[in-house]
């Protein structure tokens, strides 16, 4: 009877563990569900449950208008979500429109800038500068909470203004 009941109870624990280690790992190296809030990606993301895939990161597939998952600068038990505005190497205007004089700055090796979609209310690499690779944790490519909003990511308002520009200059 005790051997019956340690046997069951000694492959439970294996079952639990050898499940458990395959949980880690998808989580690690495929991907995530995470909980995105606060105004910085509004219109984008409000709010959403969005799956973050990580193959992406670890295959440096990480493009320019990719939103993604990173460790924030300032404390590294955060994540923050942002669009990739520029890879290493990249010129990058960091004043504002309204601002006479533009100023550049140049992404490092090793290093992306990130931006909220709402500029005015995001605090991003306009602060803290361009971050490194390293600190991203996955690329958004799902919404999968509120139902209504489930689907791909639409791209950045501020690049569908800037295209609406440059396809009127064409015209």
């Amino acid at each position: 009877m005790f051997r019956r009941v340690l046997g069951k109870t000694l492959r439970f624990v294996g079952y639990t563990i050898q499940y458990g280690c395959i949980v880690h790992c998808a989580f690690e190296y495929i991907g995530e569900f995470v909980v995105c809030f606060g105004p910085s990606m509004e219109p984008t993301i409000v709010n959403n449950v969005v799956f973050s895939e990580r193959i992406s990161r670890h295959l440096y597939k990480i493009q320019k208008g990719d939103i993604v998952i990173a460790k924030s600068p300032f404390d590294p038990h955060v994540n923050i979500c942002k669009r990739v505005i520029g890879l290493e190497g990249d010129k990058i205007c960091t004043s504002s429109p309204s601002d006479f004089f533009k100023t550049h700055t140049y992404v490092p090796l090793g290093h992306v800038w990130l931006e909220g979609d709402n500029h005015m209310n995001s605090t991003d690499s306009r602060n803290y500068g361009p971050i490194p690779y390293a600190l991203i944790r996955g690329r958004v490519c799902l919404k999968l909470w509120p139902l209504r909003s489930f689907g791909t990511l639409s791209e950045s308002p501020t690049k569908r203004i800037i295209k609406a520009q440059s396809d009127s200059d064409s015209d």
